[in-house]
């Protein structure tokens, strides 16, 4: 049984004390995404003495920006790329049943078929084969297989769908994860396995060896407080996403991965603007478009356009977002328009690039590891689904010379905090309603987004019965939640609460202006904050969003990029 270890202030001051100490690490890694928390976790389950540092937030970048699929790449069959199917098929599997049962869950999606009979025969075909490798290998996890659907048939389980815009269908069924928890957790459980893991610490330069010929550590700087240190370690993996080219600028030079940033933005609309009991997937000119179910809203998305400016502020254009509403009213019986949207993100992937004229959707997704220099690990591209064998393939590089016997990758068999026990508790929903006094509906989806750490947040609410309720401004959220994001979960900024912690500024119609003060509120004696430092949190949350919501209005990206600028920098 792991020892119960989290995320909170005091486990900070600790992480920092050890990397002060100077002793030598194993393994650090730098990224707290999820292929840098994967990274951590696969080497401590190792027996390898192992750190992380994240300069912004777990998950700020990439990693809680996507459109929270887990899915094996219908479209990459297309493509002919069997090996990349079939691995992310294998994760699924794993994700489902094995690593984060209460984070990712079964989602049908449905194609619909508006063209003669040969294309029912080529997308059928494709599908089959995609259920195929998934049977084959026997990676389903429970999932339903696909099957052909009439016209009726079809509009019978999404009334919402333009007559005039199918024959058919053909419906399927994939996987969903609420992205930003997942990273999180990723990083709780390595903590629990005795990484030392810690966000707003940047890297900021490479420690050399004497002779300069391998890489020893990182300098790193505590954005919270200024301070410098140096962190040594016997091998450093950089899973840094889009900022890989900043690491491989610390070389001195261009490095060996080019990686290309793509923008994908999203639209979070209320459920009831669509009636339909199956998500969609629409095939586009470049790409293809999803309608995904998410609780009491649908995402749709996503775009795929080349992004070169600010990587930390990834804007959505006024054109991103009238294409995705053009492209999804195509086939609504009642369109959507800007007033229907709850929410907006953007985020960026990191391609891995070969000619700069490639077009992002043809850039591989696909991930590559190199070691430019002993002693240093990069790791770049790749899909969320597979974040797991990233970092096992990275991790693998780093210590294949390290001169002892390191032990394989376990990380297939390490379930995720939450995870252990999740099936029996969530299906005895009303023992746990019934120990805290609140409704049994909210335990619910506490279940869905903690698992069995849901009973953790129940402890809080038995000791202050006034948190079971629900945050005013917050949508389904509990003020317990803020509460337990603060103290346990790494939470240093208002800002960390209402974007990944809780989904309140993507969800809430206001974004979460009407929660923040709420919020900030809760988290004020848990985090050491002043009256001062409460105003200014909820000042600078006012501002990200403002700066986000006229970005939005802006035609093109460099316009967008200079808005969302605008916002303050230090608690993204």
């Amino acid at each position: 049984m792991l020892e119960r270890v989290t995320l909170s202030p005091a486990a900070r001051t600790s992480t920092l004390e050890r990397f002060r100490s100077g002793g030598e690490l194993d393994v650090l890694v730098v990224g707290g995404g999820v292929v840098g928390c994967g990274a951590a976790l696969d080497a401590v389950t190792r027996g390898l003495s192992t750190g992380l540092i994240e300069a912004r937030d777990y998950a700020s970048g990439t990693s809680s920006r996507s459109s929270k699929l887990i899915h094996g790449g219908l479209r990459y069959l297309e493509m002919l790329d069997f090996g990349l199917v079939h691995e992310a098929l294998q994760e699924r599997r794993l994700l489902l049943t094995t690593i984060a049962p209460h984070l990712v869950r079964p989602v049908p999606f449905m194609y619909p078929l508006s063209k003669p009979a040969w294309e029912r025969f080529y997308v059928g075909s494709g599908i089959a084969l995609y259920d195929g490798l998934a049977f084959g290998v026997r990676q389903t996890a429970g999932l339903p297989r696909h099957r052909h659907l009439g016209k009726k048939a079809a509009l019978r389980l999404m009334p919402s769908l333009r007559p005039d815009a199918l024959t058919g269908a053909i419906q399927y069924h994939d996987a969903q994860v609420d992205d930003a928890r997942f990273v999180l957790e990723l990083a709780r459980t390595a903590a629990q396995h005795g990484a030392h893991v810690i966000n707003r610490v940047a890297a900021t330069s490479l420690l050399r060896s004497d002779d300069g010929e391998r890489v020893v550590g990182v300098r790193a700087r505590d954005n919270a407080t200024g301070e410098e240190l140096d962190i040594r370690a016997r091998r450093v993996v950089a899973a840094t996403g889009v900022w890989t080219d900043e690491i491989q600028s610390m070389l001195g030079d261009d490095g060996p991965l080019k990686v290309r940033s793509s923008k994908g933005i999203h639209l979070v609309v209320p459920r009831d603007r669509i009636t339909s009991e199956t998500g969609v997937i629409l095939r586009t000119e470049k790409s293809v478009l999803f309608i995904i179910p998410w609780d009491e809203h649908w995402i749709i998305g996503t775009t795929d356009t080349d992004w070169s400016l600010d990587k930390a502020h990834p804007a959505a254009t006024s054109a991103d977002i009238d294409y995705l509403l053009e492209t999804v009213n195509s086939v609504l019986v009642t369109p959507l328009t800007r007033d229907d949207i709850d929410g907006v993100y953007a985020g960026l992937r990191p391609l891995i690039s070969g000619d700069d004229s490639d077009e992002t959707t043809k850039l591989s997704r696909e991930h590559v590891v190199a070691t430019p220099v002993p002693g240093l690990t990069l790791v770049a591209g790749g899909k969320y689904t597979t974040y797991r064998i990233m970092a096992r393939d990275a991790v693998d590089e780093a210590v294949k010379d390290l001169g002892e016997e390191v032990a394989e990758s376990s990380t297939d068999k390490v379930p995720l905090a939450g995870a252990v026990g999740w099936e029996w508790l969530s299906e005895r929903p009303q023992i746990l309603a019934r120990s805290a006094g609140i409704d049994e509906e909210h335990v619910e989806t506490l279940l869905e987004r903690y698992g069995t750490l849901t009973k953790e947040i129940l402890v809080l609410i038995n000791a202050q019965p006034e948190l079971g309720e629900l945050l005013p401004g917050g949508e389904t959220h509990l003020k317990a939640e803020v509460v337990y994001a603060a103290a346990t979960e790494g939470a240093m900024h208002l800002t960390d609460i209402l974007t990944r912690r809780t989904r309140i500024s993507i969800e809430a119609r206001d974004r979460g202006l009407g929660a923040a003060p709420h919020a900030a509120a809760l988290a004020a004696p848990i985090l050491g904050w002043d009256a001062a430092r409460v105003a200014n949190e909820i000042d600078i949350y006012h501002r990200r969003v403002e700066a986000e919501m006229s970005s939005q209005m802006m035609p093109d990206d460099e316009s967008a990029d200079q808005v969302r600028r605008l916002a303050p920098d230090g608690a993204l």
